[in-house]
């Protein structure tokens, strides 16, 4: 049985020059505009950083649910991710995303089961699957009992 469709509501209110904010109903608004190095203000988030953090925080909810679905436990997890903006004809688009992720376990014997949910998280992350950009997943497993 196919799971209902679900809609997520956003709305974007321009600020002023090339700045505005997203708002999601009951969340912090996040101030968006244009890069920094383009006359843009720096504290603002560009749609570009929010587009690679997309993907970024989807490949760490799958990873989290995957590794809460196989009853395994970690002490840390965090991904650093870059996205390649680049010129395709006459428009820019975001042409690939690296993604490194760095984990930190207990326990040398879970370190299968991490690999496979690193690797499931990757493979079953919807936001990367509905991008047109490649996503590449390097994983670093660290030891710390």
């Amino acid at each position: 049985m196919a799971e209902p469709q679900k809609e997520y509501r956003v709305k974007v209110t321009w600020t002023g020059e090339k700045s505005g904010k997203v708002q999601a109903e009951g969340r912090i608004e996040i101030l968006t505009g244009i890069p920094p190095d383009s006359d843009g203000v720096l504290q603002n988030y560009t749609p570009e950083e929010l587009f690679v953090a997309a993907g970024t925080v989807c490949f760490m909810n799958s990873f989290v649910y995957f590794a809460k679905k196989m009853h395994i436990e970690f002490k840390s997890f965090e991904v650093d991710s870059v996205g390649m903006l680049e010129q395709v004809d006459r428009s820019f688009e975001v042409t690939q995303i690296n993604s490194k992720a760095k984990l930190v376990i207990e326990s040398e014997d879970l370190r299968k089961k991490f690999e496979r949910a690193l690797e499931l998280g990757a493979k079953y992350c919807f936001v990367s699957n509905s991008m047109k950009c490649p996503t590449h997943h390097e994983n670093e497993i660290i030891v710390e009992s």
